[in-house]
């Protein structure tokens, strides 16, 4: 697919677990577009952050620390001060931990300008929790991708079992109950949906058919 309009901008929220990451990689590479895991700016402040002791709720030191690290994404490896850390970063504790700090103002605004800063050359397809409505409230394309809590916890339990963890769906749904209940009750840059947003529901649907759904939007 070409785009006429370039640059183009996709922004794309949803809960934990909807296949935000999945679907907005594959969507960037057939339209030829820069990718933004916003999460995983938050995962690598979070292992930096467990590294130096530090508390979640320790908001200004949190500021502090990203202001020394050094963040980078090339390809498909994610580095943290030139050590990658692609791997690392999806641990159980790393992801509970960066969704305690996703909490605080100060933290998200350090960041705002790195992530604004990967919507560059013909654009970008950028996911996470505010990318319609704070980050990039300007997109071209708003989609908030959902699926069911179980669906979720089914999708998540495929995975950890394939790289040999042994889990519980039970309590992989109720993470996934609790994640979401701090996304949307939380007072900064709650998750939600954007008035100009497209909501796809994604239990019943493959990812190639999801792509090639939220493909047919674009006009």
């Amino acid at each position: 697919m070409k785009l006429t309009k370039l640059p183009y901008l996709i922004a794309i929220d949803g809960p934990a677990g909807s296949g935000k990451g999945t679907i907005a990689k594959l969507i960037s590479k057939k339209l030829d577009l820069n990718y933004l895991d916003s999460g995983a700016i938050y995962r690598i402040i979070a292992l930096a952050a467990t590294r130096e002791n530090l508390r979640s709720e320790q908001a200004q030191e949190l500021v502090s620390l990203v202001k020394k690290i050094n963040m980078r994404f090339e390809s498909e490896e994610i580095f943290l001060n030139e050590e990658v850390v692609t791997n690392e970063i999806r641990a159980s504790e790393i992801s509970q931990y960066s969704s305690e700090i996703a909490a605080h103002l100060p933290l998200r605004a350090e960041i705002l300008s790195f992530q604004r800063a990967f919507y560059k050359g013909n654009g970008l397809v950028a996911e996470g929790r505010d990318m319609t409505t704070i980050v990039f409230p300007e997109a071209d394309l708003k989609i908030y991708l959902d699926a069911s809590p179980q669906e979720r916890a089914k999708r998540r339990y495929k995975q950890l079992i394939v790289k040999g963890n042994n889990v519980n769906m039970s309590d992989l749904t109720s993470e996934i109950e609790a994640r979401d209940k701090r996304d949307i009750e939380r007072k900064v840059s709650p998750l939600k949906v954007a008035d100009e947003a497209k909501i796809l529901n994604t239990d019943d649907l493959t990812i190639d058919q999801t792509v090639n759904k939220i493909l047919s939007f674009i006009t």
